[in-house]
């Protein structure tokens, strides 16, 4: 079984996200959303808030499972089975980061595989930074997240 892991904090989800899980479905058996807990990070939504909204997102994708972890994401890969790491980039700067983080991984973990997807052009200026901003000014994200979100934000 080709299991995927797509790791982040999700904080929130956005359209960009869904996309990128969208696209990777039909490459494997099943994509894990590993919603990551960090405690050094303050955070905008709850851990428990990001899981419902995600959840809400993909109940209907029999071969998508939600989870939340702790720790080293490769940890987390390894937990669950995962050969495989989903990441999507909207920039060169994204490259960078991904290729490093990347290649960290492979060495920790020489049977996982990372698998970049490049957003989609009209995604590429969409972060859950930029959406968390425009949230704490009281601004319209309707556009920038699955309506299925909006409801819980």
């Amino acid at each position: 079984m080709k299991i995927a892991l797509f790791p982040g904090s999700f904080d929130p989800i956005t359209i960009a996200h869904v996309d990128i899980v969208e696209r990777s479905l039909p490459l494997f058996d099943k994509i894990v959303i590993g919603i990551g807990l960090n405690s050094s990070k303050q955070n905008f939504l709850s851990a428990e808030k990001r899981e419902e909204i995600v959840k809400s997102i993909f109940v209907n994708d029999a071969n998508v499972e939600i989870q939340t972890y702790q720790g080293l994401t490769i940890d987390f890969a390894k937990k669950i089975g995962a050969t495989y790491m989903v990441r999507g980039i909207r920039s060169a700067s994204d490259f960078e980061y991904e290729r490093a983080i990347a290649q960290i991984n492979k060495t920790m973990m020489p049977d996982v595989e990372t698998i970049i997807l490049l957003s989609r052009p009209e995604y590429t200026a969409i972060s859950s930074t930029i959406v968390r901003d425009i949230l704490r000014n009281n601004g319209d994200v309707s556009q920038f997240v699955p309506k299925e979100a909006l409801t819980f934000l």
